[in-house]
């Protein structure tokens, strides 16, 4: 089952430039897990130590956050879009 994820900019190197990838999977993990496989290092770019979504990154499944969902375990179907949004900190000048 194929789905479609979208690569930021700062990641793109790892994908060879593609701003968009297919990769197989029935869940947000083993999909990650299949594209680890094709680009060796994106895992360790979303994920911490213990296997987790690291803070910092967001992660969306058809535009719902998976945090608010079953996280890495959040079922994905073919046409599926995931999106890997890293997290912008900063404040507003006034």
């Amino acid at each position: 089952m194929a789905v479609i994820v979208r690569i930021p900019t700062p990641l793109r190197k790892l994908t060879g430039g593609q701003a968009d990838v297919e990769a197989e999977g029935s869940t947000v993990r083993e999909v990650f897990e299949n594209l680890e496989s094709a680009h060796q290092g994106f895992r360790a770019k979303i994920c911490d130590d213990s296997g987790e979504i690291r803070r910092f990154i967001n992660v969306f499944v058809n535009g719902d956050d998976v945090r608010h969902q079953s996280g890495l375990d959040t079922a994905v179907r073919s046409g599926d879009e995931i999106s890997v949004v890293p997290a912008i900190a900063g404040g507003l000048a006034s």
